[in-house]
């Protein structure tokens, strides 16, 4: 098993604590603000790949330190995927979560078909070699909002064969069904046996 510390190319706590409950005590996940990194890291790919992997790269050749990195998106059938890969920045550069399920629900007005998936590709690097792991959740988008938990379009996504949507649920019940989870769940198989 891999012992140690692996920095989440992230400065979002949430996505740190998610992880970190996901991991347990064998691996500490450091953040990019533990190493004193501030800056946003560029996605400059159409891919959550190619993003995932420029991420894990930049943090990997900038302080050496074993990392992974995430992309998510959230691909609604009825939007031909969208916003996919655009998922954080959908309603523009400077709008939040809030403006991004504004504009999503709009799209999707009087749309009948509302089936939607998240999905997480984690790129790993350990010593300069690269692994790659993704996970998928499918579900759909609800009418309007649900719950105050969670972030990013957790209040209108509503896992298949649940009656509340990520935002209803605790940390401890997401975290094990969500997207993210079930990629860092192959990530941590793979530690196993690192």
């Amino acid at each position: 098993m891999y012992h140690g510390t692996l920095v989440f190319a992230t400065g979002n706590t949430n996505k740190v604590k998610e992880v970190q409950a996901l991991v347990g005590s064998d691996v500490a996940v450091k953040s990019l603000h533990d190493l004193g990194y501030f800056n946003e890291l560029s996605e400059t790919h159409d891919t959550l790949e190619g993003n995932a992997l420029e991420k894990a790269q930049f943090i990997f050749e900038k302080f050496g330190e074993n990392c992974f990195s995430e992309d998510t998106g959230l691909e609604v059938e009825a939007l031909n995927g969208e916003p996919g890969v655009y998922s954080a920045r959908y309603a523009g550069p400077d709008k939040g979560a809030e403006d991004n399920m504004a504009l999503l629900l709009e799209k999707l007005k009087g749309q009948t078909n509302r089936k939607a998936r998240f999905r997480t590709v984690i790129s790993l690097i350990i010593d300069g070699k690269e692994f790659r792991f993704e996970g998928i959740v499918e579900g759909q988008i609800l009418e309007a909002r649900k719950g105050t938990a969670g972030f990013g379009y957790d209040p209108i996504f509503q896992p298949t064969g649940y009656d509340r949507s990520f935002a209803e649920m605790s940390l401890a019940e997401k975290a094990p069904i969500s997207h993210r989870g079930k990629a860092v769940s192959q990530l941590l198989e793979f530690l196993k046996f690192f």
